[in-house]
């Protein structure tokens, strides 16, 4: 058998410690090695054991996981999935966790109403594994660590004409914070709108939009049935439904919709590109960048074949070199570009 993926548990519930072992540890691939009850506990163990990953709560006593977050990024880096609550409070908690070196988080059992603790386990176990592969990928995107953005309050600027042009962006694991990068980068006054399917449970995607719009001159929100397509706005697909576009007039409205899964997942990176593709063909720009899977990899070569402009972010700088990896297989990338370059080619070609 080859070697077993070591994982540190870190709870302080001793009824969650043991949910999560005994889902991870179903998995012949992988081995809990350890838990702890809190921060300060799991920076030791993290130093005496020498995990491969670790699952951290966030809401802690003696030291929360925030705390143990940096202390473990600084002296002995790991990947880190946050147990994240679905609160406010919770959720903003865990996307400062995302931009101070966590790789992804997932619900916490019974956060979520609409998912099972079976496929909050499924996913926990994909992403146990999917992370453990790029753990190299991990280590080097800490030589250019995204900084917290500096939160504008000031009204932003609406423009009144619709533009010719799409910007559609696909994201998965390591997307949040990488998300942040891209768009606190974008110029005032963008002349086009930007949407966006990032791979996150339902409630989450709200606080998310919020975190981009704070940290972005777009006016950035979760997207609603019925939306009308603006320039200078972004727009994220909500974590229980697709999205896509449809022609309205001179311009484009969104559709926000539920159906089965596409490539295994709901929102659909696919669905929203194959549409972008269909009603804007070569005035659009499509995007995929870190994560797992395959998903938008498609989506982006019908954009490629229709005219549009496709990046892919490169390997160097993904947490998971897994959906962009397959779309510049599949000869779906126009260009290969370092996260750091993604905004400005983005703006080179609208």
């Amino acid at each position: 058998m080859s070697e077993q993926i070591k994982v540190l548990v870190v709870d302080d519930s001793s009824l969650v410690r043991k949910i999560v072992t005994d889902i991870l540890e179903k998995d012949p691939g992988i081995k809990v090695v350890g838990t702890a009850n809190n921060g300060k506990t799991a920076i030791f163990r993290n130093q005496e054991l020498d995990p491969d990953v670790i699952t951290m709560d966030i809401e802690m006593p003696i030291l929360d996981g925030l705390a143990a977050l940096r202390q473990i990024m600084a002296t002995k880096p790991k990947p880190v999935i946050m147990m994240s609550v679905l609160t406010q409070h919770g959720a903003d908690a865990t996307f400062k966790a995302l931009e101070l070196g966590a790789v992804d988080f997932i619900p916490k059992p019974s956060t979520l109403m609409s998912m099972s603790v079976e496929e909050i386990g499924d996913l926990l176990v994909k992403k146990v594994k999917s992370v453990y592969k790029s753990k190299l990928n991990i280590n080097r995107i800490e030589d250019e660590k995204i900084k917290s953005p500096s939160f504008k309050t000031e009204i932003k600027p609406v423009l009144k004409s619709i533009s010719d042009k799409i910007v559609a962006i696909g994201t998965s694991t390591g997307g949040p914070s990488a998300l942040i990068n891209v768009f606190k980068k974008f110029p005032e006054k963008f002349p086009s709108p930007v949407l966006v399917v990032q791979h996150m449970p339902e409630g989450f995607t709200a606080a998310f939009s919020k975190r981009l719009n704070d940290s972005s001159n777009l006016s950035v929100k979760e997207a609603e049935d019925g939306d009308d397509v603006l320039p200078g706005h972004g727009y994220v697909a909500p974590g229980h439904s697709h999205m896509n576009i449809v022609k309205k007039g001179d311009g484009y409205k969104i559709r926000v919709f539920k159906a089965d899964k596409v490539s295994g997942h709901m929102p659909s990176i696919d669905v929203l590109f194959r549409s972008v593709a269909e009603h804007a063909g070569s005035k659009c720009v499509g995007v995929i960048m870190t994560g797992m899977g395959k998903d938008g990899s498609d989506g982006l070569l019908k954009i490629r074949e229709t005219g549009g402009y496709t990046l892919a972010q490169n390997e160097e700088t993904s947490v998971v070199y897994g959906m962009n990896r397959v779309a510049v297989e599949i000869g779906a990338v126009n260009e290969i570009v370092d996260l750091s370059e993604i905004t400005d080619k983005i703006v080179k070609h609208i």
